[in-house]
């Protein structure tokens, strides 16, 4: 163990915005409580109480959202990343897509349970979702780790893929669909990772929003035994992974039924 926490690379704060308004909202409701109740400590003091108490817990939320979502990507994440990999049960041969990659993290913990296989990042590097998000990031991780040679890095949108029909033995996402603004266009993506899979392929997706909407298209796609594992409250917030598999028979070109 210590040895694999010396070799862990840098995968920054998941949702860095998110976490600094949070923060910042704390200081501002502190700052009220305080203020309210200063003023009304000669007059009408009950009140000034009452509110600085309202303020006081609204700081108290908002301030454990944040450190929970920051302990979320310390710690949780990683062990969340496991059961994720755990899911689609890899013997060490596999050609494994990861979809939104950013910097590494689930690809390189697939890129270690590989022997002779090979594990494909691909993403637009959105900052905005995790910091310091950027290619090099990815790729000084996977030295880090020990695993530069088991990867490789695309730079590319999920909703058109870069790679062949049945490319992949195995394709996961972490965090990432959620961000397509739309319905259709988040259905594309999912499109996408049934088209470059194998018949027969796995496929994991973790996500906090939209999973039913995911697994029901991902029955229309032809997925077969899809299910949804979860919720897991080791991420804030909490999370659920879709599981399942192309069936064999599946056509080379999946389209989305939109």
């Amino acid at each position: 163990m210590d040895q694999i926490q010396k070799r862990r690379g840098d995968y920054g704060l998941d949702a860095p915005i998110v976490v600094r308004n949070l923060l910042l909202m704390g200081a501002g409701f502190l700052l009220l409580g305080v203020v309210f109740f200063f003023i009304f400590q000669e007059r009408l003091h009950w009140l000034g109480v009452m509110i600085s108490l309202v303020f006081l817990v609204s700081f108290l939320v908002v301030s454990a959202e944040a450190l929970y979502m920051i302990w979320s990507s310390k710690v949780g994440k990683f062990r969340e990343r496991e059961r994720l990999l755990d899911l689609v049960a890899l013997q060490g041969k596999e050609k494994v897509l990861d979809v939104g990659c950013g910097r590494g993290f689930v690809l390189n913990a697939a890129a270690r349970r590989l022997t002779v296989g090979k594990a494909v990042g691909i993403d637009i590097w959105n900052k905005q979702d995790q910091s310091g998000n950027d290619p090099d990031a990815t790729r000084a991780n996977s030295r880090t780790e020990g695993v530069a040679e088991r990867v490789e890095i695309v730079d590319g949108d999920a909703r058109r893929m870069p790679f062949s029909d049945n490319d992949f033995d195995v394709v996961v996402s972490s965090l990432v669909i959620h961000n397509i603004p739309n319905s259709e266009e988040r259905c594309r993506a999912l499109s996408e990772i049934m088209r470059v899979l194998k018949p027969g392929g796995r496929f994991a997706v973790l996500d906090f929003q939209h999973v039913k909407e995911y697994s029901d298209a991902f029955e229309r796609l032809g997925a077969i035994e899809v299910r949804i594992v979860g919720p897991h409250w080791l991420m804030f917030p909490p999370v659920r992974i879709i599981t399942g598999r192309k069936a064999m028979d599946s056509p080379s070109i999946l389209e989305p039924h939109l």
